[in-house]
């Protein structure tokens, strides 16, 4: 098992949070991923599963019934589930555990804390965050979604897309804008499965995360009560951003351990691989690349790790994230490429792991914040 995710901000109470989810992994979802993938969901008996563990509530307040720990925590836990080599299980997992999750944890009212949160740290209700649009992703304030004050609650109309977890998932944290004279006038609501007009138009059919359900959904005339309001009326925005740090560097987590799967894969690949009278490791272009990948992947741990730190100790990391999230995740696809390149034809075939991985890289400098975006706020605080 590789050790290259030490690093100076370790515990041994995150040491033994690595290893517990690297193991659990290789029993619980290797064996079964490629089903999954045909399947295009997670099961929901592996999050309970997790839940049982107490994988699901490491950012939650002890006092709720989690372990209360930061951002670190969730980097060093993003980056273990990555070694799964299946970033569609980790993109379910993560966005129930650490772009959802968040909200509802420093948002909720002592009632709705009380109501939803056991359910989510044991795995049964699993969690979607419902922000982007067709015509707004890393654009948070240009969401078009609508909730207008109607007696002792809100009519919500819009649409959502590019929702993971949002098919078979069972709450939907939901941004709809509720002030139109300002643009950020955003509210935040929990919106429950199942509700009256709340659907699922489209099960989308994506080029990688394939084990992860992705959907469309459709707000028509939604009703829901003013206890359905998660936090503060016109404050969502902000409230979402408090978590976009956070966001973005578990996707950058999850790509880093996926990269290093993909240098060991390819490591133990090209050693074995017969060629020109020795095997592909004895070649000096190989041997120098996957140096190369190996030493940009570290430099990316450690930017990550420390712009994780930072966030834990109060200090703004905004400028740090989106740098690393700039640069991993652009990285992360540079390293899949080569590692796809040495393994040759059989890297081309659906069969191989690292031709899924390669697919399941190319979203990650899209998803939570394209690159584009990263950089402009690096640029910011900059210039």
């Amino acid at each position: 098992m590789s050790t290259t995710h030490r690093n100076a901000y370790m515990t041994d109470e995150l040491e033994a949070i690595y290893e517990q989810t690297v193991e659990f992994v290789s029993k619980e979802v290797e064996p079964h991923g490629d089903a999954w993938e045909a399947a295009g969901k997670v099961p929901r008996e592996t999050f309970r599963k997790m839940g049982s563990l107490g994988m699901l509530g490491l950012r939650v307040p002890e006092e709720h019934g989690g372990l209360g720990l930061g951002m670190v925590a969730s980097a060093t836990f993003s980056e273990a589930l990555g070694s799964s080599t299946y970033a569609g299980f980790d993109a379910s997992v993560l966005v129930h555990t650490d772009m959802a999750g968040p909200h509802l944890v420093n948002s909720g009212s002592p009632e709705q804390l009380e109501r939803w949160l056991p359910s989510v740290l044991s795995g049964e209700t699993i969690l979607s965050i419902g922000v982007s649009e067709p015509d707004a992703g890393s654009d948070v304030a240009g969401i078009r979604t609508s909730a207008v004050k109607d007696g002792d609650g809100w009519r919500i109309n819009g649409t959502k897309t590019y929702i993971t977890n949002g098919v078979y998932g069972d709450m939907t944290i939901l941004a709809a804008k509720t002030d139109p004279d300002n643009k950020y006038g955003i509210t935040m609501f929990l919106l429950p499965a199942g509700t009256e007009g709340f659907s699922v138009a489209n099960k989308l059919d994506k080029h990688g995360w394939r084990c992860s359900d992705t959907a469309e959904l459709v707000l028509d005339d939604v009703w829901l009560p003013d206890s359905s309001v998660l936090g503060t009326v016109h404050r969502g925005f902000y409230e979402t951003m408090k978590n976009f740090q956070n966001e973005r560097m578990v996707l950058v987590g999850m790509g880093v351990g996926a990269a290093q799967a993909a240098i060991d894969l390819t490591s133990e690949y090209v050693r074995s691989r017969p060629a020109f009278g020795g095997h592909l490791s004895d070649l000096g272009a190989i041997r120098q690349r996957m140096a190369m990948n190996q030493a940009k992947v570290d430099a990316v741990r450690a930017g990550m790790y420390h712009a994780a730190w930072l966030g834990d100790q109060g200090i703004d990391n905004v400028r740090a994230m989106s740098g690393v999230k700039a640069l991993g995740c652009e990285v992360v696809n540079e390293v899949m490429y080569d590692c796809l390149q040495f393994h040759g034809g059989i890297g081309y075939m659906r069969e191989s792991t690292i031709e899924r991985m390669t697919r399941d890289a190319r979203i990650l400098p899209i998803g939570g914040g394209a690159t584009e975006v990263m950089l402009e706020e690096v640029a910011k605080r900059l210039l």
